[in-house]
């Protein structure tokens, strides 16, 4: 990917990030800032906005972070079992044992005494339709492929990136954080091969641009010299 692409995937990464989390936030705490718009509270309104919208910034930093983070995992997983198969039975393995670890360790560790398991699936189903939902679109724009690597990096590098909420379990920021780090998540796994095939033309292009000056050149220099 050239340096340019790379820019411009950081720079629309944080703006998802930042849109995303200013909308499901409003959504999410509307019961707090509801007493904002009833009674017109401008500034209110606007700092709740832009700490929203900051607060949308870092889940991206931190979605990116994954995302750069998985790219290498990916090559070095692949160097390592010396088999698409058997590192794709890999990342199945892993994706099922994050969601088995959703559910039975929030279950163990947040569940008050005789609260049924029930409502803890609700996270790893939200997580796992997400992840098929974007393999499926990855795979209708690439090739069948990137399936489990789609799915991998949605559910598996999500859990990782959510870390620091699901220690706390604060029901706003569990959802907040979770939906803002999907949309971010889903774009660039969305957006990567397109951002790739933009690099590859963009060096085709200086290649072919640079081969007609260096042809001049060196007529320049086999041209014998004027008496």
């Amino acid at each position: 990917m050239t340096s340019r692409n790379w820019v411009r995937l950081f720079m629309s990464t944080l703006a998802v990030g930042g849109v995303t989390t200013a909308i499901v936030g409003f959504i999410i705490r509307w019961d707090e800032f509801q007493p904002y718009f009833i009674n017109f509270k401008i500034i209110d309104i606007l700092s709740t906005l832009i700490w929203l919208i900051v607060m949308g910034f870092l889940f991206s930093v931190i979605s990116q972070m994954g995302f750069f983070s998985y790219l290498t995992i990916h090559r070095f997983g692949l160097g390592i079992f010396k088999s698409v198969s058997l590192w794709n039975s890999v990342q199945v393995v892993l994706i099922l044992f994050g969601l088995f670890d959703l559910v039975y360790l929030r279950y163990e560790n947040f569940a008050k005494p005789g609260e049924s398991i029930l409502p803890y699936f609700g996270p790893a189903v939200i997580l796992l339709a997400a992840g098929l939902v974007v393999a499926w679109y990855k795979v209708k724009q690439t090739n069948g492929g990137a399936f489990i690597p789609a799915m991998f990096f949605m559910i598996v590098a999500t859990l990782v990136e959510w870390v620091p909420v699901l220690r706390e379990n604060e029901m706003n920021w569990f959802y907040l954080m979770m939906i803002s780090l999907l949309a971010c998540n889903a774009y660039q796994i969305l957006i990567l091969h397109k951002l790739n095939a933009q690099s590859v033309q963009e060096r085709q292009s200086r290649t072919k641009q640079d081969k007609p000056k260096s042809t001049n050149k060196s007529k320049k220099l086999n041209k014998k010299p004027s008496i």
